[in-house]
């Protein structure tokens, strides 16, 4: 299976010999014009390589800080497998809030660490949307990685429990799994949207 490193790596190339044909035509413009018909050619074919990998990376989950408040639409599950080396992900596709709860209306699919902890509220998360009852959650609640500025000042406004939580640092991208016994994101009934103040007469 094709993975993201591996899209954008091919992206990478494929760009880089686009750029580099292109200045061995501007700098050699007295080529024969059989190469440069090969030329063209070749660069057109990386344009579609281009093209057909970048769409490669539609869908992929992100694994970018979650928004500041959202609403848990669907998640997935995917436990360890310890053959094949797969530490786990749980999977998110939420919808971010603004401060009167109303959905941006742009799902996004976000990739948090696997841990036990976190499954089985994910799953709790789950049944209560399918029994009728919208669940949100917190970006605080999953953390912001170990020593990030955004820690120190969750520190002075969110309790202790919550910089337990630890889901990576999103400035690298790169993901830890809390410490053991934390305390992971809790999904908590979505409260209804507030309303503008109607119009007095």
């Amino acid at each position: 299976m094709i993975n993201l490193q591996t899209v954008i790596l091919t992206l990478s190339v494929a760009y880089a010999v686009i750029g580099a044909l292109l200045l061995v035509v501007l700098v050699y413009a007295r080529l024969h014009w059989s190469l440069k018909a090969v030329a063209v050619v070749v660069t057109s074919a990386f344009y579609i390589v281009s093209f057909t990998e970048m769409r490669g990376l539609l869908g992929w989950a992100s694994t970018d800080r979650l928004p500041t408040a959202f609403k848990l639409l669907k998640a997935r599950i995917v436990e360890p497998h310890s053959l094949e080396g797969d530490p786990g992900s749980i999977y998110l596709w939420v919808e971010e809030l603004d401060e009167d709860h109303r959905p941006s209306g742009i799902p996004r699919a976000f990739r948090v660490p696997y841990n036990d902890t976190l499954a089985d509220k994910t799953h709790a998360a789950e049944n209560e949307i399918a029994a009728g009852h919208p669940q949100g959650g917190r970006a605080a609640d999953f953390g912001g990685g170990e020593g990030s500025l955004i820690d120190m000042v969750r520190e002075y406004v969110t309790p202790k429990v919550i910089l337990e939580t630890s889901g990576g640092d999103s400035s690298t991208g790169e993901f830890n799994a809390p410490p053991a016994g934390a305390q992971s994101a809790v999904f908590t009934p979505l409260p209804p949207p507030r309303m503008p103040p109607k119009d007095e007469q």
